[in-house]
């Protein structure tokens, strides 16, 4: 399946000068755009298996190796997703989530690489639609100027067998020879021809640990890179098996019995020098593994620090809130319970006041009954006075009761003087009556009754 474009293709395309095609506009700049392809994908990191490679001088790590990548769909909208990558991929001022595809349109804001501790962003982007003519001398160039842009099939149009999408990793046979009632297995072995090409075979492959370990020791940044640790673990079972693979061959080689093949001896030499340069390398990945891990441990160790700060001020922060509510709790009881003495104060007043008024209700009442006790009641009935009369002496008498004791003398029973008149006193009976209706309901009924009592006896 073919996945990587030819230049061929890409210069077609670059040929149309008059069609629009979509970008990112390096914001305060008239270079370094980044250019999209119709229906292909574009990745951008700081790798070199990447459509367009970006280096930070200020900050290396500021980009992933695979930071992210830009997709066109069916309907011509392009996407970006974010592929784990340290400091993210934030669209207007927002950092999207990780593997998941985000949808752009003409105008956002695409910032790649934002710090998380803060400073100016470097790669800040605009996607755009030009004319390819005006804006073509502005794109920024991949690795060897020719990006590598991966096509994106429609419609598959066969099957891939088995055997394509997992090569064999099967090892050549081996054969038995019995020695000493024992049963070796041991390789088959090579005609100088075939152990010439697997020598040139195990030096490409040498050729590629290596340039893995020189891209290992060339960045001292990649340290600090945490999604680098299973690839190193990888590479380092691979120069294992490398030398494990070596160090069979330089055995096979030397059991096998004297020949007259003069390029034993030279082959032996190779593959030893091979197996020391696989060992000495394989001895600084593991070093750098163990580099890598402690870096980690770090890492780990100074977010454990930042979590546990961050949380003991929330933890502050929520103290003084409390001691703020505290604060103002107190304050609003001081103020109810100020509030609470005034009332109790004004009740005790209010009651004073109150009692006082009884008290002096209480004291006229007593002196209305003294007065109406001594001076309303008549001395003969010993009862207030029912229809009262005055003598001619100025005493005064019950009607009812001056009649009958006139019937026994005719003079006035205080004073002794001779009954010449008597007269009604119309006052002293309305002040009489007033009086009573402030009594009690037992001296009014008892009232009542003497006044009937003393009508029936007249008729």
């Amino acid at each position: 399946m073919e996945s990587v474009a030819t230049n061929s293709s890409v210069a077609e395309e670059e040929d149309d000068g008059d069609s629009d095609v979509s970008c990112l506009m390096r914001v305060g700049r008239n270079s370094d755009w980044l250019r999209f392809y119709e229906n292909s994908e574009i990745t951008v990191g700081r790798g070199l298996d990447v459509t367009y490679q970006l280096l930070s001088p200020s900050c290396p790590l500021m980009i992933s190796r695979l930071h992210c990548t830009f997709r066109q769909r069916d309907d011509g909208q392009w996407t970006v997703t974010d592929k784990k990558s340290l400091n993210g991929v934030w669209v207007n001022g927002s950092r999207i989530p990780a593997e998941e595809a985000h949808q752009l349109k003409l105008g956002d804001s695409i910032q790649l690489g934002v710090p998380i501790i803060g400073s100016e962003v470097e790669f800040n982007y605009v996607l755009v639609k030009r004319p390819l003519k005006d804006i073509k001398e502005f794109f920024l160039k991949g690795p060897k100027d020719s990006p590598k842009v991966v096509i994106l099939p429609k419609k598959p149009k066969r099957k891939l067998v088995v055997e394509e999408v997992e090569p064999s990793t099967s090892k050549p046979k081996l054969y038995r020879c019995s020695s000493a009632g024992k049963t070796f297995a041991k390789a088959c072995p090579l005609s100088p021809v075939k152990c010439k090409q697997k020598l040139g075979h195990i030096q490409t492959q040498q050729c590629g640990a290596s340039r893995g370990a020189q891209e290992v020791d060339q960045p001292s940044h990649i340290l600090c890179d945490t999604d680098n640790l299973q690839t190193y673990s990888q590479n380092i079972l691979i120069l294992r098996r490398q030398v494990d693979s070596t160090q069979k061959q330089v055995e096979s080689l030397g059991e096998e019995p004297q020949q007259t093949d003069p390029l034993r001896e030279v082959q032996v030499r190779e593959l030893q020098a091979q197996l020391e340069t696989l060992r000495s390398k394989m001895h600084q990945m593991e070093a750098l593994e163990r580099s890598f891990s402690q870096t980690q441990q770090q890492l780990e160790a100074q977010k454990t620090q930042q979590e546990e700060k961050l949380m003991k001020k929330k933890l502050q922060d929520a103290l003084q809130e409390q001691k703020k509510v505290i604060d103002e709790l107190a304050l609003s009881r001081q103020a109810y319970e100020e509030i609470l003495f005034a009332k109790n104060k004004e009740l005790e007043v209010t009651k004073e006041e109150k009692e006082k008024a009884c008290a002096q209700k209480e004291e006229v009442v007593t002196q209305v009954t003294e007065v109406l006790e001594n001076e309303l009641q008549c001395i003969i009935c010993s009862e207030l006075f029912i229809e009262a009369v005055i003598l001619n002496c100025a005493h005064s008498f019950c009607c009812y009761c001056i009649k009958q004791w006139r019937k026994k003398k005719d003079e006035c029973p205080i004073c002794r003087q001779a009954i010449l008149s008597q007269t009604r006193c119309l006052a002293l009976d309305n002040c009489i009556n007033s009086m009573v209706e402030n009594l009690s309901l037992d001296m009014k009924a008892r009232r009542q009754t003497l006044i009937a009592e003393r009508k029936g006896e007249r008729t």
